[in-house]
């Protein structure tokens, strides 16, 4: 998708250093992929405490370990 949007030249010009990125496309598509996992996450946090699981750890634990 192609789009014209103005951003802060200072803040391109942090990410583009910061992140050590080669381009401006470059950067805005890792702060979108970035924006997207953070949200996701966010909402799978609130899901703590809330979820009911039944299951033996230990028993995942060790059939991992034997693998």
């Amino acid at each position: 998708m192609k789009i014209n949007i103005e951003i802060d030249d200072k803040l391109m010009e942090l990410a583009l250093k910061t992140t050590g990125l080669k381009t401006k496309r470059e950067v805005v598509e890792e702060g979108l992929k970035t924006l997207i996992r953070i949200k996701s996450q966010s909402k799978l946090k609130s899901l703590r405490g809330k979820l009911h699981w039944e299951g033996d750890i230990e028993q995942i634990r060790n059939s991992i370990k034997n693998e």
